[in-house]
């Protein structure tokens, strides 16, 4: 068997509909596995999902800073990643 990913939604009659067509060589019969989101708490969200006003925040702090010519060597940059 080959495999696919795509994305798609649940209707309220419960028919899955796909954001995309699928271009196969061939029609015929499929199996499918739907994964859901699991409903958590705000606490449990992704510690890498930071919001994207955060980002943004940063972004125009990062941009303000390089105008204004505070900018550090790269050199010192990978000294401080190989130090972690």
């Amino acid at each position: 068997m080959k495999a696919f990913e795509v994305t798609g939604t649940i209707d309220e009659k419960g028919q899955l509909l796909l954001d995309r067509p699928l271009t196969l060589d061939t029609p015929g019969p499929v199996r499918i596995i739907v994964l859901l989101p699991e409903l958590t708490d705000e606490a449990e969200d992704d510690p890498d999902d930071t919001p994207v006003e955060e980002v943004k925040a940063s972004l125009r702090r990062a941009l303000q800073q390089a105008k204004a010519g505070q900018t550090r060597p790269i050199s010192e940059l990978w000294e401080r990643i190989d130090a972690e």
